[in-house]
């Protein structure tokens, strides 16, 4: 009864267009009123009030708004529009290599900015004009770059992997470092749908490039790609943490873009510090009530019934992880990732430490499905942002991210099948 009076008080509320933090602490208001120990509303705020700021000061957390800001600079600086040369002066040459181009370019940006919306709005600004004028569907473009931008949540530095390290008390560098393998073969996916789409529909190639043009874009590019370098080498080597990870990555993303290449000025930077901090204290005020929904449940010992039910229904994995997916897959089509990990993880947990699934496995998996809903309608914000950005009806674009999507649960699947694939990088370093 406590599960579905938080459910329908949520879901209800959200139909009727309640913005996702107040729908999911409305959800919990009704839980105490109805099953709590009858405590006057003015406690009952003021326990809010410390829930709320007790789930949001976190130190790890604070890598989030720092990497947001650290992606928006570097955007801002135009570090993305010479990743875009970089990877067409690559494959640019081959059979929609353009389409390619986009996927590789996204993947580097991905390891810089972190987010997917981030990514795919830096990329698709520049690449769907770009793939309209050299004879690709509009429709296809759009899809194409939402699909790699759902990319950005798995290859590390990840905002999601952060979120989901600090709420499951799992290791940020283990799970940035097994981010790694299942991020690079879902490029090589995409790109191989982008060659053969490009048999197909027979979609342009460009001019092979020269040695010279290879060297000159890898020469211009070569700063934005140290960034990941520093940032990823620094938390494996134990330099620093991935919070301070975060806090160099800004300071770096300002030195290339101030110093070196000269494309951001103060009122710049003061501008992008601006407007990252009004998405990030969204982002973080969501995970605030969040937080006191997750102790409202825990407080109704709603994880442990959960994690009964799912084991009274099958003790094997696999069938398991099966229903996990569905689940998470099914909330990500509706919810923010962030907002479905902090409701449902309190809830899951527990099954996995029964049946003693690696913590760091289980989180590559978590987010996979949580990048999968950014493409995925009716809210997915990777399809959304580049459906405007190509000024095409949604619906138009969501046929087109089909096979996309068919790609990435394909590889999902895979990982769930054979866990190495994520684990034996970390395993290789521990």
């Amino acid at each position: 009864m406590a599960v579905f009076i938080f459910s329908l008080v949520m879901f209800g509320t959200m139909i009727f267009g309640v913005p996702i933090a107040f729908a999911v602490a409305s959800a919990a208001l009704a839980l105490l009123l109805f099953f709590g120990p009858g405590l006057p509303m003015e406690a009952i705020l003021v326990v809010m009030s410390q829930r709320m700021f007790s789930g949001a000061d976190s130190f790890p957390l604070l890598a989030i708004p720092l990497f947001f800001l650290a992606g928006n600079i570097m955007d801002g600086g135009g570090l993305s529009a010479r990743l875009i040369r970089l990877a067409d002066a690559m494959i640019g040459w081959v059979r929609g290599g353009l389409s390619m181009v986009v996927v590789m370019a996204e993947m580097m940006l991905a390891a810089i900015a972190g987010s997917p919306s981030a990514v795919s709005a830096a990329i698709g600004s520049v690449m769907i004009p770009e793939m309209k004028e050299r004879g690709y569907n509009e429709n296809y473009a759009a899809a194409l770059v939402a699909a790699g931008g759902s990319v950005g949540p798995i290859i590390p530095p990840s905002i999601m992997l952060v979120a989901f390290g600090s709420l499951a008390n799992a290791s940020i560098a283990d799970l940035f470092l097994a981010g790694i393998a299942p991020g690079i073969i879902i490029g090589l996916s995409l790109m191989v749908l982008c060659y053969a789409t490009a048999l197909v529909r027979n979609y342009p190639k460009g001019d092979r490039p020269s040695f010279k043009n290879i060297t000159n874009a890898l020469g211009k590019a070569i700063l934005p790609i140290f960034a990941p370098v520093i940032i990823l080498g620094g938390i494996f080597s134990g330099v620093f943490t991935a919070t301070e990870s975060a806090m160099i990555a800004v300071v770096y993303a300002i030195i290339v873009s101030m110093v070196f290449y000269r494309t951001l000025s103060f009122k710049d930077i003061f501008r992008i510090c601006y407007e990252s901090a009004i998405i990030s204290s969204q982002i973080m005020f969501i995970i605030s009530m969040a937080a006191f929904a997750g102790w409202v449940l825990a407080s109704q010992h709603i994880p442990q019934d959960i994690a009964n039910f799912f084991l009274s229904i099958s003790d094997n994995p696999l069938i398991i992880l099966l229903m996990i997916n569905l689940m998470f897959l099914a909330f990500g089509c509706f919810i923010e990732g962030i907002a479905i990990m902090i409701i449902l993880l309190p809830t899951i947990l527990p099954v996995v430490e029964a049946l003693d699934i690696n913590l760091t496995f289980f989180g590559i998996m978590i987010v996979m499905n949580l990048a999968i809903g950014t493409i995925t309608p009716p809210v997915g914000t990777c399809l959304i942002i580049t459906s405007s950005i190509a000024k095409t009806p949604l619906q138009h674009v969501i046929r087109e991210i089909l096979p996309f999507i068919a790609v990435i649960v394909a590889v999902l699947v895979l990982i769930v099948l054979f866990p190495g694939i994520v684990t034996f990088i970390p395993d290789y370093f521990s």
